[in-house]
């Protein structure tokens, strides 16, 4: 859970925008979107592979560039 005290002289357009970049650095925003629909274990574990196989291709091309 994010908390943001609001400092004094703050005004609310600039804690909102902390309050938006805590969340965004913990992940909330992310949990919401990945809980916002259920997905089936096989389908999690497809879509895992294939992200899995999209960070080695994207290793493989960095390496070849260097």
């Amino acid at each position: 859970m994010v908390f943001i005290k609001i400092r004094e002289g703050e005004s609310i357009e600039e804690a909102l925008r902390r309050f938006k970049r805590d969340c965004e650095r913990n992940g909330i925003l992310k949990e919401i979107r990945r809980r916002e629909y259920f997905l089936s274990p096989s389908i999690r574990r497809k879509l895992q592979q294939q992200e899995t196989l999209r960070k080695i291709r994207r290793l493989k091309r960095r390496r070849s560039s260097k």
